[in-house]
């Protein structure tokens, strides 16, 4: 069997476990992989192939590491309207404990309402941004 036909053989069993498995490094992986059968393909020696899979598996998992850290991270989905329907609907404060909190009614029940962190905790309307437990968490309108 020829070299490069060993390196595709490798490139296709790791897209198929990315697939199976969700890992996006392995499919970086795997154009490492791809690069080993193009540098076979060109008759480099096998020490040569294998160092160009290693650099370019390497950086491509290095590369797609920077890209996803910088990305802000995925909001929580206690704070999407489409999980929680009490996201982004408009609550009275009278006011605020000391610790922070205030007790609200809410859809005919007693609630407990956090101010968002940073924000000034203040009497009037509020949004509810978010569902903490059995507590709202709530930004001034």
């Amino acid at each position: 069997m020829a070299e490069s036909t060993v390196w595709w053989i490798a490139t296709g069993l790791l897209v198929a476990v990315e697939l199976t498995t969700g890992t996006f490094y392995l499919l970086m992986m795997s154009i490492g992989a791809a690069a080993g059968a193009l540098a076979a393909h060109a008759g480099l020696s096998p020490s040569v192939q294998m160092a160009v899979g290693a650099v370019v598996g390497g950086v491509a998992v290095m590369a797609a590491y920077l890209v996803k850290r910088r990305r802000p991270g995925d909001p929580s989905p206690r704070a999407e309207r489409s999980v929680n329907l009490d996201v982004g609907e408009t609550v009275q404060i009278d006011g605020w404990s000391a610790d922070g909190t205030a007790q609200i009614r809410y859809r005919g029940a007693q609630w407990t309402a956090l101010h968002r962190p940073g924000a000034e905790p203040r009497p009037g309307p509020h949004r509810v941004i978010e569902l903490v437990g059995s507590r709202l968490l709530v930004e001034p309108v």
